[in-house]
């Protein structure tokens, strides 16, 4: 075993200082519990199970700007990391004709839109207070007779006083906190990718739009997402998308990544059709959707964060946000508590309820979106206005304009 084991209070009167904290799992959600442990006074060891550059995932994703601001004022993010904001959000369909688009609304819906990459890159940074080991998967984690936890390698045992659980959806870590807990399918597929911007050289109103909002056009048994980010190379720009609907049917000989092209070309107004279905994409894949949740998500000395504690649907656009979140209370209790296993409880109290939330939120934006379309053509700025009020049944979401940020 590690170091000699304490009474899991720590130093002095404030939970963190002193304390030994495992991470299991080196990916956004672990990197920024790293951040919050070490600045909360903590001794913080992340295990990753890849060795490979995990940089190099190219995928989009969003962030509410007044969280990438309390981040970056916080230390967690840099001024500097690139990012493409937009103010608001345009709704397009395809026109009875088949090819043209045409604008159902606009929307403010401001979002902060990153390279997944350039996010993970930017937090490892800012946990370089902890000790990080790539390509050493944890094979197990118990509760120790006498208090705290070990984590368990193929070559190690090692004791914390806190072990955080950020190790997504197949999380080992969960497996000790709520067994019982399993995904659930959602009887449909997203479809992420990026291209490069040259993939819009020959549509230029495309490019226009994205340059200024993001996109959500509907189609009938599903929905694509487009909007800007910052590619890996400085100064550039990549698309990127996120398409929902049936899985391929079984008659489709061909990989489940391709089958978006089919769908884009059976859908989509023309422009965007041949964007899609005709551009070198830089990454492309194909997902189940799935969501879930942990009713407690904290139970001394095992905490779950990201999505290792609830995985929600992406219509939400929570994932990565909600694992921020998660690190900054984190943070917050262990400043604020005389005990790890108080800093534990209050954690749990404070974010439990977040991930059911963002369940029942994606769940129902799903019905509306994917499982029961309206017939988008027919839809105006007061028809889209109302029927996002009925979708969000009373809920927030800065996805539609003010309201919570989740």
């Amino acid at each position: 075993m590690g170091a000699t084991h304490g009474d899991g209070k720590g130093g002095g009167d404030v939970a963190g200082a002193g304390l030994r904290i495992g991470v299991v799992g080196g990916s956004v959600a672990g990197c920024a519990a790293a951040i919050a442990g070490t600045r909360a006074g903590a001794q913080v060891t992340v295990y990753e199970s890849s060795d490979g550059a995990l940089e190099d995932r190219g995928f989009g994703i969003v962030v509410p700007p007044p969280l990438h601001a309390e981040l970056v004022t916080a230390g967690y993010l840099d001024a500097g990391m690139p990012t493409t904001p937009v103010p608001s959000r345009i709704w397009l369909t395809r026109g009875r004709d088949r090819r043209a688009a045409v604008e159902m609304a606009r929307q403010d819906g401001a979002v902060t839109p990153c390279h997944w990459g350039l996010l993970w890159r930017t937090l490892r940074a800012n946990a370089d207070g902890a000790t990080y080991h790539r390509g050493r998967p944890v094979i197990g984690v118990l509760r120790h007779p006498s208090g705290g936890a070990v984590i368990r390698t193929a070559d190690s045992e090692e004791w914390y006083d806190i072990v955080v659980g950020a190790d997504g959806p197949r999380s080992v870590t969960r497996a000790a906190v709520a067994p019982q807990v399993r995904p659930v399918a959602a009887g449909y597929v997203v479809w992420r990718g990026t291209l490069p911007l040259d993939a819009l050289a020959e549509h230029p109103r495309q490019l226009e739009l994205m340059r200024t909002a993001w996109i959500t056009l509907g189609f009938r048994g599903g929905h694509g997402v487009f909007y800007l980010i910052p590619g890996a190379a400085d100064g550039s720009r990549l698309l990127a998308y996120a398409i929902y609907g049936p899985p391929p049917p079984p008659s489709w000989t061909a990989g489940r990544e391709e089958y978006v092209r089919h769908v884009a070309e059976e859908h989509f107004p023309a422009g965007w059709a041949e964007i899609v279905a005709r551009g070198a994409h830089t990454s492309l894949a194909c997902h189940d959707v799935t969501d879930f949740h942990v009713a407690r998500v904290a139970e001394p000395p095992f905490l779950l964060a990201g999505d290792a504690a609830s995985i929600t649907r992406p219509h939400t656009a929570s994932g990565a946000t909600k694992a921020l979140r998660d690190a900054l209370c984190l943070e917050r209790v262990l400043r604020a508590s005389s005990s790890a296993a108080g800093a534990l409880r209050r954690y749990a109290d404070e974010r439990s309820g977040e991930g059911a939330r963002l369940v029942a939120l994606g769940r129902r934006l799903g019905r509306a979106m994917v499982e029961r379309t309206p017939d988008w053509p027919a839809m105006g700025p007061a028809e889209v206005a109302e029927w996002s009020r009925a979708t969000l049944d009373g809920a927030d979401s800065y996805l539609y304009g003010g309201g919570r940020r989740e």
